[in-house]
């Protein structure tokens, strides 16, 4: 035994009788797990059940012995005890044997980490070829079936659903559902947890280096068994936190079994001093539980801060256009930057609670040790070297389990607060089905709706009231009323987006809301395609970012006409084209291609209306209920068609197949990612960070302190237990002194750890946030919105929470392990000999690891964004997928997305496992060579107390050294999101906000004349605009003027460059030659924020951010409550705010959707009349309300910007024809620039023939 008197009495060492039988059982739990790791290629299922009955066998042989020794001899020793624990040991797996073995054993991923020591697993070949070159996705084996998220998926429903037919009335446990879908796999990762806990503790009896050497084995296999299940089954439960939960388990019920082992040892050793130490334990178990409880509080606070700053993150990076066109990007950072400070005090909070579990477990150790040795002088029981370092030992070998106690805590607390919130998020109501829904042909009426209401919200307030309608199938609907009537309601109500109160509503038939050649031809898409680089290869940016508003829609019209549904919602689609297109749009789209088709459409443009069977008009706007004026026309008459010229003016002679271009001139690239080894930069880009190398200094010294106190420690012990002249009370009392001293370094390094975390979160983050919000639109156009949510979500909570106590962990662990080495070399220098290899090969052994383990890490990072990105747009069109019956195609992608993340997570804690099974080998040669040093060196070299301190240090080596490499391999795999993080700090910005030496004059500008300048028609001063620097040029050679209190108009066809145009006014793109000059001043030499502060604009698409009324029209301040009433009476908005509750405080919704699109409309032109800049912009301003209020509201921006210059963007004709001036553009070029009615006399004039066009399909409809 270690420590024993044969120390003292300087004898040989001799084994106990029973050696053989401890050897033995041993040995055959070794060959169990042997047995079950290579099953499947060697030994076969037969052979590991076999040997499976054997040991239970034996093992109830060796129990039954056990017992009846105990009755007999009336006495219980640690061999007995260990002998009947071994009995349940043997048949876990004996059950495994039997009940695991049904599982697929050629799945290769299942295999990984099951077979380590006897052939090259896939972790082996993910290294190897990870070594040799940077690892890519291709590069990846694919999951299993069991661990893909489809299997997992009808696992869980499976389950969910059998507990609600056993409880029909009761809401079923998500965390019990998903341990009845895992079972399985948590008893025999338990068993292995079990068979690790007992690998501990066989070392009572004299020290037999062989025994060791097994013992350490058969620890290192089931432990990485363990660890590797516990990961695989976190991988197959998906969300990454509760993901951890499997991981750590086990180690809940893993760590009392090992401290009831311990207790009994020391009570072995001290006898009832070991009461002292479990009073102890006790104290700091419930000390704990307040500080847990908090824990959790703060923990569910700061993710409620969390989800509120990335929804106000998410919302600005949306609609970043909107606020550089508004100049307000200052603000929204500002707002921001505050809710980031509201989360920095919930995440100081966790983290000081954090630091005070861990120094109150971390120090626990040590009070242990003083109070029982205190223990031991009160109880007079006699300390020497075989008492006092099995004592040592002992604690030594619980200590690691003890100080992992808080990362459990913590994870489970984690776990706990994402099973809550997840299952608030399951338990949410699902989308009823309102709608009656019959797919079967011949139905004569494909929508019958009867006496039905239905509100958004508040069912006694219903938004449509007591609606009757019957359609017949192939009749055409026209709907129409006024902006906020409940148009686009009615059709949501069709798709059953709308919960109804009252009545029956049935559709016949499949809905298409919004054939290849001829779907393009009929709708227009044909010339766009042509122009476009990649034609229908070109990628859509988010939100269609590089399409015009009208390309859009006629993308969207294709879209559903290429459903070939029966029934078609179309939603105000010719809103955003120009009239010869409408025209064609309608002729062949509406009325040709859909001729046989049911048509529901919703529109202000009344022209089109006396072609239409039925006619229902929305009445009563504004009010509580909404009901229906159903107007049925005569027979049908078709619009007078446009010429066979202009439809394949619009058409194109036929699609042409466009140049190949390389990938990289599409508008989103592949995901940027280091590749390689980046060396310290990470880590220093993380330390530089206010004053991070000083903390971190201070954090590693501290720890280096409170090292150096414990072994000194231990020294003073090993040098003076057994010396005379020492008396105990003067032992015991410098013990306990250097113990509480070193207790404050360790609260030093735990504070120091906690400062460097706030301090550097904070500095990165505010980097990353002025580094997006000065990014120029480019950026925005082509990068995926999912792709910096991933860096301001998963991988700064990770940078938040994890890496500064991983940096601590990971520094202690490391110098722990080195100086278990140096004081088992102090005492047995030969150990060097196996020592220094030893240290060489696993450095080797790590730098093979790392190099496929990083790429791993960085792939899951950029699948991770893939499948944020693919969420976030399915959220935004879920009503679009629902309406398509497409949920089953787009959850098929975000499962296949789900494989593609867990894959790189699996292998990397597939090659972890692989490492550290490696490590774990070289560590139990080293003990074991060490302990054969020992027991053949001649009798009295060393002294008995400077052995067993040598053996205390050396039992705990290979715990030190594992987990020194697995907190280095955690910590190299975490600062990737560091590395992440910086790809995005250092993004080219947009030119300067303000330039001090040339800010324009306060009330700048004074007159609003804009000169577009082009000295010659060789384009040398011309201005060009790309939207981004590798992409074709979008406008031509523009030179015009642009009279200061002029009203310009723009016209031209879809995609004629007009909102580029428009773009550049503003410098959202910067002109690669050209000048542009607003009253005197080139707009290039200012500031940004002086010039866009200066202008007034109503964008195309009109954007409402949450908040209240008068945050959306005012969000800097800076106008009064009477102002802001005054506008929205100006802007035909007042009575609907005013019945609203709170008025301007009203609640709008995300993304305004509690308005209509015209409502929405009508607050941006709210913005505009409380601006009163002296340039005002009207990009399509009016497309989307009806013909009547744009009347009034034309009116109304005559009377009140009488003295400003009004740039008007308009496909609506009439719209322009009082303007002062019309510019055509086509191509991106000027086509003419003059007086509308000059334009209008000049024969072949672009805009005489939009005006012909317009009238053309106005008349045939007889207005």
């Amino acid at each position: 035994m270690l420590g024993s008197s044969s120390f003292r009495q300087g004898v040989s060492v001799y084994l106990p009788h029973w050696w053989l039988v401890t050897l033995a059982q041993g040995f055959s739990l070794i060959l169990v797990s042997f047995a079950f790791s290579i099953r499947a290629q060697i030994l076969g299922a037969t052979f590991a059940q076999f040997w499976s009955v054997f040991v239970a066998i034996y093992a109830s042989y060796i129990c039954c012995s056990a017992v009846v020794y105990m009755v007999v001899d009336k006495a219980i020793t640690m061999k007995a005890c260990l002998d009947v624990l071994f009995l349940p040991a043997s048949l876990l797996p004996l059950i495994y044997g039997f009940w695991q073995i049904k599982d697929d054993y050629n799945e290769r991923t299942q295999d990984a980490l099951c077979k380590p020591l006897t052939t090259e697993t896939a972790a082996d070949m993910d290294d190897s070829m990870g070594y040799k070159k940077p690892l890519e996705d291709k590069d990846l084996q694919i999951l299993g079936t069991t661990d893909r998220a489809y299997s997992q998926y009808l696992m869980f429903l499976e389950k969910l659903n059998s507990k609600k037919r056993l409880q029909p009335h009761a809401t079923p446990s998500v965390f019990w559902t998903i341990i009845s879908c895992h079972k399985s796999e948590i008893v025999v990762s338990g068993f292995f947890a079990l068979l690790k806990g007992k690998g501990n503790f066989k070392y009572e009896g004299y020290v037999l280096a062989a025994a060791l050497l097994f013992c350490k084995c058969c620890e290192s296999l089931s432990q990485r068994q363990w660890f590797f299940r516990a990961r695989r089954l976190g991988l197959q439960v998906r969300s990454f936190l509760i993901g951890e939960f499997p991981y750590w388990f086990h180690q809940t019920w893993t760590t009392s079994v090992q401290l009831c082992i311990a207790l009994a040892i020391l009570y072995n050793a001290v006898g009832l001093a070991m009461i002292a130490s479990l009073l102890v334990i006790i104290i700091t178990v419930l000390c704990n539980a307040p500080l847990a409880k908090l824990q959790h509080k703060f923990q569910s606070k700061l993710m409620d801060a969390q989800d509120v700053r990335l929804k106000a993150m998410s919302e600005s990076l949306i609609h970043m256009k909107i606020l550089k066109l508004y100049a307000w990007e200052t603000h929204f950072k500002k707002v921001i930057e505050g809710l980031r400070e509201l989360e920095y005090k919930w995440l100081s909070a966790f983290q000081l609670r954090r630091g005070y579990n861990s120094l109150l477990f971390w120090s626990s150790p040590v009070l242990v040790s003083a109070a029982t040795f205190l223990a031991c002088y009160l109880l007079k029981i006699p300390l020497d070297a075989s008492n006092v370092f099995t004592f040592v030992a002992t604690l030594r070998l619980v200590q690691n389990p003890i100080r992992q106690i808080p990362e459990v805590i913590g994870v489970v607390i984690q776990a706990k607060v994402a099973f809550t919130r997840i299952a608030r998020f399951l338990d949410a109501p699902e989308l009823n089905e309102q709608v009656r829904k019959k797919y079967h042909g011949g139905c004569e009426y494909p929508l019958e709706m009867n006496s039905c209401s239905f509100s958004w919200n508040d069912p006694s307030k219903p938004t449509l009231k007591n609606i009757n309608l019957l359609v017949r199938t192939g009749e055409k609907v026209a709907i129409c009323g006024e902006v906020g009537s409940g148009k686009s309601t009615l059709l949501a109500a069709v798709l059953g987006e709308v919960p109804k109160t009252e009545g029956k509503i049935q559709v016949c038939g499949k809905i298409a809301y919004q054939r290849y050649q001829e779907t393009l031809l009929k709708c227009s898409l044909v010339k766009d395609l042509e122009l476009l680089p990649y034609g229908d290869q070109t990628q859509i940016g988010e939100r269609g970012v590089n399409l015009s508003g009208g390309q859009k829609q006629r993308v969207q019209l294709a879209r559903a006409l290429y459903q070939n549904a029966d029934i078609y919602l179309l939603d105000d689609p010719f809103s955003a084209v120009d009239a010869h297109t409408a025209t064609s749009l309608f002729n062949e789209y509406v009325m040709g291609a859909l001729s046989e088709k049911t048509v529901f459409l919703v529109t202000h443009q009344v022209d089109f209306l006396p072609v239409f069977g039925c006619i229902l008009g929305l009445v009563n706007a504004h009010k509580d209920t909404i009901g229906i004026s159903d107007h049925k026309s005569g027979p049908p008459q078709r619009v007078k068609e446009v010429s066979a010229k202009e439809i394949n003016d619009i058409h194109g002679s036929r699609y042409r197949k466009p140049v190949k271009l390389s990938p990289g001139d599409q508008l989103i690239k592949r995901e940027e990612r280091e590749i390689g080894d980046t060396g310290f930069k990470p880590y220093i880009i993380y330390l530089r960070q206010n004053k991070g190398f000083l903390y971190a200094f201070l954090c590693v010294t501290s720890h280096m302190i409170f090292l150096a106190a414990q072994i000194s420690q231990n020294s003073w012990m090993a040098a003076n237990v057994e010396n005379p002249s020492v008396s105990t009370a003067k032992l015991i009392s410098v013990y306990i002194a250097i113990g509480i001293c070193s207790v404050f370094f360790v609260l030093s390094r735990t504070l120091s750890a906690i400062v460097l975390g706030l301090e550097t979160s904070r500095s990165l983050f505010s980097q990353l946030l002025n580094s997006l919000f000065r990014a120029p639109m480019s950026f925005f156009d082509s990068t995926p919105l999912g792709r910096i949510l991933s860096r301001v979500s998963s991988d700064l909570s990770i940078i938040d929470l994890d890496v500064p106590l991983t940096i601590m962990f990971t520094s202690s662990a490391s110098l722990n392990a080195y100086s278990s080495l140096g004081v088992l070399a102090i005492v047995t220098w030969q150990v060097l000999f196996v020592s220094v290899p030893m240290i060489v090969l696993a450095i080797t052994l790590q730098r093979y690891y790392l190099a496929s383990a990083k790429e791993l890490m960085r792939i899951n990072g950029t699948t991770k964004s893939a499948l944020a990105n693919h969420l976030g747009e399915s959220i935004l069109g879920a009503v679009t997928i629902r309406a398509f019956e497409e949920e089953d195609r787009f959850f098929a992608k975000n499962l296949e997305l789900i494989d593609k993340n867990a894959g790189p997570f699996f292998y990397n804690f597939a090659a972890t496992e692989w490492l550290i099974q490696r490590l774990e080998t070289l560590t139990a040669v080293v003990l074991s060579f060490s302990a054969f040093v020992m027991a053949l060196l001649p009798t009295g070299t060393f002294s008995p107390g400077f052995v067993g301190m040598a053996l205390s240090y050396g039992l705990s080596l290979n715990v030190s050294f594992v987990n020194s490499i697995q907190r280095q391999c955690s910590l190299a795999n975490q600062i990737i999101s560091v590395e992440r993080e910086n790809q995005y700090m250092d993004i080219q910005s947009e030119a300067a906000e303000v330039i001090e030496e040339n800010r324009p004059a306060p009330d700048w500008p004074q007159v609003g004349r804009v000169e577009l300048i082009d000295l010659k028609v060789i384009q040398h001063n011309c201005l060009c605009i790309r939207y981004r620097q590798d992409s074709p040029l979008v406008l031509h050679g523009i030179s015009c003027t642009f009279e200061g209190g002029h009203k310009i108009g723009i016209v031209g066809r879809t995609g004629s460059g007009k909102t580029t145009l428009i773009g550049s006014l503003f410098r959202l793109v910067e002109p690669t030659g050209g000048t542009i000059i607003m009253d005197s001043v080139d707009i290039t030499t200012i500031g940004l924020h002086d010039l866009r502060s200066r202008l007034g604009i109503i964008p195309q698409e009109p954007t409402l951010f949450q908040g209240t009324v008068r945050y959306n029209l005012d969000p800097l301040g800076q106008f009064s409550d009477q102002q802001i009433w005054e506008v929205l009476d100006k802007c035909q908005l007042l009575e609907a705010v005013q019945e609203k509750e709170h008025g301007i405080g009203f609640t709008v919704m995300e993304d305004g959707s509690n308005w209509s699109m015209g409502q929405r409309q009508l607050f941006c032109l709210g913005r505009a009349l409380l601006r009163r800049c002296r340039i005002l912009v009207l990009d399509e301003a009016t497309a989307s309300i009806d013909n009547t209020t744009d009347a009034i509201l034309q009116k109304t921006i005559r009377t009140e910007f009488k003295e400003s210059t009004v740039i008007t963007v308009a496909h609506r004709i009439p719209t322009v024809m009082d303007c002062t001036m019309v510019l055509a553009m086509n191509d991106g070029k000027v086509v003419e620039y003059d007086k509308p009615m000059k334009l209008m006399d000049t024969e072949g004039s672009l805009f005489r023939e939009l005006v012909k066009e317009y009238w053309s399909y106005a008349s045939s409809g007889n207005m």
